[in-house]
């Protein structure tokens, strides 16, 4: 199987900030929600159907692709309201809709708007593929999935010639990185049965991420377990072995986090966008790689693990509630002023001081994501090497930013 020419990089947006820092990454492609209508309602911002014109427009700006995600389970009263949101989608120029609800499936199809269908399908063998073809063009395959089955699975795509609407062969989406759901393509239960706010309908309340105590009621024993973090799974991370992946017949990259910051946005599409070049470029060495996993690990992650792509039958699981990320960011204040001629921001500094060398961040809608280091500081009075809390001071920035973007500077762990 040869790597496909054209590999895409689709990439998580939960907020204006993650959307502009996708697409100054280099992602092809970027998928999100609308109000509650999605996986991600309760985690990610998400956006309005009034913000689909402009969501189109700024993807178009970068040559890159929109996808709506629709996929969570539907009722029967919430029909007129998804078919509205179908319609409002498509004459914004959405160039997928992401769903696994029949009604949902059947409705794109209908107005010739096209399918990629959800991991929540579960699809896991040819015949499924061959099936869901009617509505579909693009299968995002089911997360259980080893590189020996994908590569069955798309070979089989070849020879029986398995085409959707579009007239073209099935293209499989895979997940190549991001938080993984203990749960078979994360169908999971425990935050409707424990909490009455269903995963499947976009409400999860992460139950699985908490520690727990593992008792033998019977011998009335406590079992010991590793740290008690024994049903949160680490974020699957396929960096290292990302060409046996698209050899294996995935063209389309899926990295998950529309409820994760900007910054992770930013350095995951970076990082992978330059492995498949390096891949595509025959560069895809282990320094490579040494890089890629060490700028990887500074964003939030719950530890890495390879998901069931080699091979693995259990799960690795994480070995604490939050991030294990290597760095982390600190609110400093707010951009008040850009000096266009100069290249300099003029920004408050509300909640500490900052000193020459330090690594900031700057974030906001409009600007997405500015990583830079500060040279110099000026206050009025002149030349400094520190800024004082409640300060205003300037610095040389690398590009534009705005007014009221968030600035934070980066700490090691």
């Amino acid at each position: 199987m040869m790597i496909a020419p054209l590999i895409e990089i689709t990439a998580p947006v939960g907020s204006f900030e993650s959307l502009q820092a996708a697409l100054q990454a280099g992602a092809k492609s970027i998928y999100f929600g609308v109000g509650e209508l999605n996986m991600r309602s309760s985690s990610a911002i998400n956006f309005t159907p009034f913000d689909l014109p402009f969501i189109v427009k700024k993807v178009r700006e970068y040559g890159a692709k929109a996808y709506l995600a629709l996929n969570i389970v539907i009722y029967e009263e919430e029909l007129p309201l998804v078919f509205d949101l179908i319609e409002k989608a498509k004459e914004a120029g959405i160039d997928a809709i992401i769903a696994t609800d029949y009604g949902v499936l059947s409705k794109t199809r209908e107005i010739g708007l096209p399918v990629h269908l959800s991991t929540q399908t579960n699809i896991t063998n040819s015949e499924a593929i061959r099936f869901y073809a009617q509505w579909a063009d693009v299968v995002v395959l089911s997360r259980e999935l080893s590189l020996d089955q994908i590569r069955a699975l798309s070979a089989k795509i070849h020879e029986k010639e398995i085409k959707g609407p579009s007239g073209q062969l099935i293209r499989l989406e895979a997940f190549a990185h991001g938080a993984f759901c203990m749960a078979v393509s994360g169908k999971c239960y425990l935050s409707k049965d424990l909490h009455n706010e269903s995963a499947n309908r976009g409400k999860c309340l992460q139950v699985c991420r908490r520690k727990y105590k593992l008792i033998d009621e019977e011998r009335n024993i406590e079992l010991i377990m590793d740290d008690g973090y024994f049903l949160s799974a680490r974020d699957l991370c396929t960096l290292p072995f990302l060409d046996k992946l698209l050899d294996a017949g995935v063209s389309i990259l899926k990295i998950e986090g529309r409820g994760r910051p900007a910054e992770y946005v930013y350095t995951t599409v970076k990082i992978y966008r330059e492995a498949v070049e390096a891949i595509q470029q025959g560069n895809f060495t282990q320094e490579f790689i040494e890089y890629g996993m060490n700028e990887l690990k500074k964003v939030y992650n719950r530890g890495f693990w390879d998901g069931y792509y080699l091979g693995h039958t259990t799960i690795a699981w994480s070995k604490q509630a939050g991030s294990a990320s290597t760095e982390y960011k600190e609110l400093v204040g707010k951009v008040v002023h850009y000096y266009n001629k100069l290249g300099v921001a003029e920004i408050k500094a509300e909640t500490q001081e900052v000193k020459v060398g330090d690594r900031i961040y700057i974030i906001g809608p409009t600007t997405g994501f500015v990583e830079t280091f500060i040279d110099e500081i000026h206050l009025d009075t002149g030349s400094v090497t520190i800024a004082p809390k409640d300060s205003h001071f300037s610095i040389k920035v690398p590009t534009k930013v705005r007014r009221n973007d968030k600035v934070y500077v980066v700490r090691k762990r």
